[in-house]
């Protein structure tokens, strides 16, 4: 088993992990170092024992607040998977009815025969005129 040094709060500490686990008990340390730096810029030097505990507490309590996050957020999250599933779920809408307008067939026909009627005088004037 390895034995690493850590220094938190400016104290150096000899302590054990497994084998492969010293980058977690470093990344560990930091954190707690980091919480026993701000207790000292603030307080001062401190007994060993009370620093380490204030350090702990303070990140237990950052612990808890993003415990508290995750919990929010994977609730929202099973909310939104639910709606998704209940979507996934739920009947196909009915299709919508769209009405294309029509021409009726009686207007096309009286169209047509109009158009029959034009080109009938169109014929008829230029017979005229070439008569002329």
């Amino acid at each position: 088993m390895p034995e690493v040094t850590i220094h938190i709060g400016g104290r150096g500490f000899e302590v054990s992990c497994q084998e492969g686990e010293e980058g977690y008990l470093f990344a560990a340390a930091k954190m707690l170092d980091d919480e026993a730096s701000v207790l000292s810029d603030q307080i001062g030097r401190m007994p060993e024992a009370r620093m380490l505990l204030m350090a702990g507490l303070m990140l237990a309590d950052k612990t808890a607040a993003v415990e508290d996050r995750i919990r929010e957020v994977e609730a929202q999250l099973a909310e939104r998977e639910a709606e998704l599933e209940a979507l996934r779920n739920a009947p196909a809408p009915a299709p919508e009815r769209i009405e294309v307008p029509v021409v009726p067939a009686a207007v096309t026909e009286t169209l047509a025969e109009l158009a029959a009627r034009a080109e009938a005088l169109a014929d008829e004037i230029e017979e005229k005129g070439a008569v002329e």
